[in-house]
């Protein structure tokens, strides 16, 4: 099965990029996005100066339990920079979003609250509330983080998508907000425990 299926096959159509979208970053960003793959997991993560924003990372079912999302992580981490992901709300009828979040909290990950993230699916046309994660080395703040995802939206979420989609996703400032009052509980530590 192709790198793309697997993902295809894992994440929800309002988060998927199409394979061409996610083909073009690969030969026009090559500089920037990169895939680390092998039978078992995919990894699409792009790769600035100051940051890591990993877009997808799948680890197969028949190969979780044995470390290899951690080794995926410590590979990242290893490059000394703030690594930035995306992720759904926890949604205690789909385990896998619980299990996604007590992984990221057991990796070191900290929930950026002030940040707030809702974009509309070009696929289904859907507000998509997504919430931050975000680890450091040397302790970002959660300004720094929101600049950095400002800046991946723009140079990968949205890179040619009138070309790919038909349509245009909407401008970072209405994607991403930055509020410090923002009435956000911090998913990791509210995590039941299971």
């Amino acid at each position: 099965m192709s790198w793309y299926k697997k993902l295809k096959q894992y994440f929800p159509v309002e988060e998927m990029k199409s394979e061409e979208h996610m083909e073009t970053l690969l030969k026009e960003k090559s500089d920037v996005y990169y895939k680390d793959e092998s039978d078992n997991h995919v990894l699409m993560y792009a790769e600035f100066d100051s940051f890591i924003f990993i877009d997808y990372v799948y680890v197969s079912t028949n190969a979780r339990g044995q470390g290899l999302g951690h080794q995926l992580i410590e590979k990242m981490k290893a490059k000394e920079k703030p690594i930035i992901l995306e992720v759904e709300p926890v949604d205690y009828d789909d385990t896998d979003t619980a299990k996604r979040l007590h992984f990221y909290q057991r990796e070191g990950f900290k929930h950026a609250q002030s940040i707030g993230y809702t974009r509309r699916s070009l696929a289904t046309n859907e507000p998509t509330p997504m919430e931050i994660l975000y680890w450091s080395p040397e302790d970002a703040t959660e300004e720094e983080i929101y600049e950095q995802m400002k800046q991946m939206y723009e140079e990968i979420h949205t890179y040619k998508d009138s070309e790919f989609y038909g349509k245009s996703y909407q401008p970072v400032e209405e994607v991403l907000t930055l509020d410090e009052d923002r009435n956000a509980n911090d998913i990791l530590k509210d995590l039941k425990r299971s």
